[in-house]
């Protein structure tokens, strides 16, 4: 079955994707500008205790304005809401109940989703319920005071979730393996597709759409079957119209969403750019496998050291995708594009993989051993108790340590690039939650968490 979903409801800046960023555990490393984000539904997976579940955050409700992107923004938030299991009324704890809270409480009321409410923007603790006690006049049941900054109250929220979820069971897995294209226009995403399908020649159920589409194929080879997802390109905001090429970029991004893997095609003439890195950065946010695919290298000029230096260019361009594999090919000519399919394999595989929880801690043993966290001045040193992966797709890691403030950039690389040096994770970003418990309720927490 698939992930039950939480939606995320309420007025513009009201902090709601601070509080999906809080909940899934993912602190975006680049600050996209792209059409629709805001506007339309993103899905983030995030998981309590045994439960893993799909946030969608929605944009900003507005009833009283029927201008521009607003009426599509009340579609979505109602499209999300039909398929919740819960939803999560957000609300501002500094600036106190207004009439638009009250309009969208009155609207909630009508539906037959369960709703929880969060006063968000408390950051103090001891004034939170203070500030929430205001919001028991919408008539939504008890306010939870949270911080989606700081974190506060979110394990409360949580808790109550997690309540209206249904029963732990197993997803459904199938063998395919989705593939999404993307890449900005006139990279060559549409010939690699063509280039596929020529080359395995057998379609099994070809989906109709237009340009402007995310067009699905599916192609079968040694066994395997893989859904290709061709997208739109990706422009730059200020170049993109509302209208058709609008909603297909965002098909784009959904499809993202959708994939297993994302061929990330580079044009080698252009070199990357910076919507590449924006790109990038989506893919890795949204937790998926990935491939550099460089296309055109047959219009290189090349010796025997082009593609060696070509290859650092891109690794700097791309340091955040060092653990994506690289292929440079011709989509035109099909020179190495049957080798594309094996590194999907691996990378869907990978993406996908569990670790049990006595090798994770065998890699910090040896990791602390090598390398003992840091020491700030007065004296106090960073500890890691206990580590254990809560989820897949990407492999995700609870850290359960002293105090996640102790803990720098740099050693938090060098422990990733220790589990990749031991486990290898090729193809796929992994995550590591760094979560800060006292001695006493680390057992509980470890417990709760699920099980490998």
């Amino acid at each position: 079955m698939p992930l039950p979903v939480v939606a995320i409801i309420g007025r513009p800046n009201v902090g709601k994707s601070t509080i999906v960023n809080r909940l899934a555990q993912v602190q975006d490393a680049i600050v996209y500008d792209e059409p629709g984000v805001t506007r339309d539904r993103t899905y983030k997976r995030s998981y309590w205790g045994d439960r893993e579940f799909l946030v969608v955050d929605t944009g900003g409700l507005v009833f009283d304005d029927d201008s521009e992107f607003l009426p599509h923004i009340r579609e979505q938030a109602m499209a999300a809401l039909t398929e919740a299991s819960a939803a999560i009324f957000v609300v501002d704890g500094q600036q106190g109940v207004t009439t638009s809270d009250e309009e969208i409480a009155a609207w909630l009321r009508q539906q037959s989703v369960p709703v929880l409410l969060a006063v968000n923007k408390c950051e103090s603790v001891e004034q939170g319920y203070t500030q929430a006690a205001e919001f028991w006049s919408l008539g939504l049941g008890e306010p939870i005071p949270v911080s989606g900054i700081h974190g506060n109250g979110t394990g409360d929220l949580l808790d109550q979730v997690i309540e209206f979820l249904p029963p732990v069971s197993e997803v459904e897995e199938t063998d395919e393996i989705r593939v999404a294209i993307v890449g900005r226009p006139n990279v060559g995403k549409s010939s690699l597709l063509n280039a596929f399908v020529g080359e395995n020649r057998a379609i099994v159920s070809p989906i109709s759409g237009t340009t402007r589409d995310a067009i699905d194929m599916v192609v079968e080879r040694e066994g395997q079957t893989y859904r290709l997802i061709d997208t739109a390109g990706i422009r730059k905001k200020k170049n993109v119209e509302y209208g058709p090429e609008f909603f297909g970029i965002n098909r784009a991004f959904k499809a993202i969403a959708r994939a297993d893997v994302a061929l990330l095609v580079i044009d080698a003439l252009d070199g990357v750019t910076e919507q590449d890195q924006k790109l990038a950065g989506r893919v890795t946010d949204e937790g998926r496998g990935c491939v550099l695919v460089i296309n055109k290298w047959d219009a290189i000029e090349k010796d025997s050291q082009t593609i060696y230096d070509y290859e650092r260019e891109v690794r700097a361009r791309l340091h955040y995708l060092d653990w994506a594999e690289t292929i440079f090919i011709s989509a035109l000519t099909g020179q190495r594009v049957e080798k594309i399919l094996d590194l999907v394999n691996t990378s869907a595989e990978q993406n996908k993989r569990r670790i049990s929880t006595a090798v994770i801690n065998e890699v910090l043993e040896d990791a602390a051993r090598w390398h003992t966290p840091p020491t700030t001045r007065g004296g106090r040193q960073g500890k890691i108790y206990y580590g254990t992966q809560v989820s897949t797709a990407p492999p995700t890691i609870v850290l359960f340590v002293n105090d996640p403030e102790l803990f720098g950039d740099s050693y938090r690389r060098y422990i990733e690039r220790q589990f990749r040096e031991s486990l290898g994770f090729t193809g796929t970003p992994i995550r590591l939650l760094w979560r800060g418990k006292k001695v006493r309720d680390m057992e509980r927490s470890v417990n709760r968490a699920t099980k490998v």
